[in-house]
């Protein structure tokens, strides 16, 4: 298929990678000239601007940072000749992909809400969680694009705003479980027991999670914190959920505190680091540190 794909950070580029080697023409786009090289250099065709790329392409992908790009680069693609199906594989949030759906519609363009799940390493594997949502029809078109990058595809009903919530709603209990993990864990550390033992015991029993399982081991235990996914845009996720639940009237109680904690956080300069890089302040008041270089899980 010849199809197109607009944003190629760190999720980005491994889409794009995984979409050449499975054969499809790619054309794509970045208004970061150096990310869009690394597809070209792979055999991506490079376009100047977004509505230029979805005037060659009926089939567009999306894979941006923030909910407000992602309603600004809809509207550039809005305007190509050729588009007729927009996937959104960002994390956008349900109000917004509203407003890009009535954009798109107003056009005849249809939108698959699909983000993804999984970071940077299934990405890579095309491993990833896929959440679309949208016109049966249109993602019964788009369905073997999302084979080639996810491993578990999860199609969630015609409303495209279903799959963003469901995405939230996840990375929510993502952050949750991570800030509490790493206040526990130093905590553990305080109290005299090793940091992979902890690992190893929660990992096998009933505290387990992502975090404790894959973030922690990776980005923590070695003091390595690769940046996988920062702390700004974990922050951006868990917000978002909170605001849309309370539009709607869902009590989040506990969410909250995770979400300031991950704000003190950025406030301390983590914005950019790996979201599991915050851990150090658990440590700093605590006066112990969790891990050591070498480590590995």
């Amino acid at each position: 298929m010849k199809i197109g794909l607009v944003g190629l950070g760190n999720i980005g580029v491994h889409l794009g990678t995984r979409l050449l080697a499975a054969g499809h023409e790619l054309l794509v786009h970045d208004r970061n000239d150096t990310m869009q090289q690394r597809l070209v250099a792979k055999g991506a065709t490079g376009v100047g601007n977004a509505k230029e790329l979805a005037s060659q392409t009926e089939i567009v992908l999306l894979c941006l940072p923030m909910p407000r790009i992602v309603a600004d680069v809809a509207s550039e693609v809005a305007q190509g000749c050729a588009v007729r199906i927009v996937v959104d594989l960002s994390t956008t949030g349900p109000s917004v992909t509203k407003e890009v759906e009535a954009l798109l519609k107003a056009r005849d363009i249809a939108l698959i809400g699909a983000p993804v799940s999984g970071g940077t390493v299934a990405a890579e594997k095309g491993t990833l969680a896929v959440m679309p949502a949208g016109s049966e029809a249109a993602y019964r078109e788009v369905e073997a694009l999302l084979r080639v990058i996810g491993k578990s595809i999860f199609y969630l009903g015609a409303d495209p705003s279903l799959g963003q919530t469901m995405k939230i709603i996840n990375n929510t209990l993502y952050a949750t479980s991570m800030v509490a993990s790493c206040e526990a864990l130093v905590y553990g550390v305080k109290a005299g027991l090793d940091s992979k033992t902890m690992l190893d015991v929660i990992n096998v029993s009933s505290g387990r999670s992502f975090a404790t399982l894959e973030r922690i081991p990776q980005c923590a235990l070695d003091r390595s914190f690769p940046i996988r996914f920062t702390t700004e845009l974990l922050h951006k996720d868990i917000k978002m959920c909170i605001d849309e639940a309370e539009k709607i009237g869902a009590p989040m109680l506990v969410s909250p505190a995770a979400r300031q904690f991950l704000a003190f956080a950025i406030t301390q300069g983590d914005a950019q680091q790996d979201n599991v890089y915050p851990i150090r302040h658990f440590e700093g008041w605590a006066g112990v540190q969790f891990g050591e270089a070498g480590n590995k899980a």
